[in-house]
């Protein structure tokens, strides 16, 4: 009988322990998922270290200040994010915040623009000259954008009409949530596919001498 690696234990025992919690809360999924938490948040401060902080920030003023200064005022304001956590000074961090919030939104106003308002438009403006599967595709993108457009259109009190297309706009709603709920779902049965597969042919396996 050839025992596993001892790695191959600590990562069947974390698998089990999330699982435990199928059955009930129990400290041994308290254990896993706070592992994980502070795994997790230490892995993405390195991250943010090494790839964010370091070669655009730190290695630049480090290298040529005199060509670099002008990063001093973006890394003031990262600091001044943290003066939350100070709470005689944490009225600091608003400013802070509200200059990235809407650095972000300019920044990122046209990127969507471009990258999905003007795609649905032009997805929404197609030709109906002859009768195949993309003409019939087209009306119903068409139909479905302009409904609900429609439903959430509150402007004005809706009329039998217009009733009518907000509730098939509903219907176009809720299918496309439940596509995309569906979506999540299967890359969570896939991710538990994952994890049983490694708890059988790379933990159980190999103690029973299968593998």
């Amino acid at each position: 009988m050839h025992l596993p690696h001892i790695g191959i234990w600590i990562a069947a025992f974390l698998t089990i322990s999330s699982l435990s919690f199928l059955y009930k809360d129990n400290p041994f999924f308290r254990f896993a998922e706070s592992l994980f938490a502070g795994v997790s948040l230490g892995y993405y401060v390195g991250i943010v270290l090494n790839q964010t902080l370091m070669p655009n920030l730190i290695a630049p003023m480090l290298e040529d200040f005199g060509q670099n200064w002008d990063l001093v005022v973006p890394g003031i304001l990262g600091v001044l994010l943290y003066m939350r956590y100070a709470p005689k000074i944490g009225w600091v961090s608003r400013y802070a915040l509200a200059i990235y919030v809407t650095y972000y939104i300019g920044l990122d106003f046209t990127r969507r623009l471009h990258g999905e308002v003007m795609p649905q438009l032009a997805r929404a403006i197609q030709p109906l000259a002859s009768l195949d599967s993309t003409t019939l595709y087209s009306l119903v993108y068409i139909v479905g954008v302009f409904s609900v457009l429609v439903y959430f259109f509150f402007s004005k009190e809706q009329g039998p009409i217009t009733g009518r297309i907000s509730r098939l706009g509903i219907w176009f709603l809720m299918i496309s949530f439940g596509a995309a709920f569906g979506f999540t779902v299967m890359g969570r049965v896939a991710l538990l596919i994952g994890r049983l597969n490694f708890l059988i042919l790379d933990w159980i396996y190999p103690m029973i001498g299968l593998r």
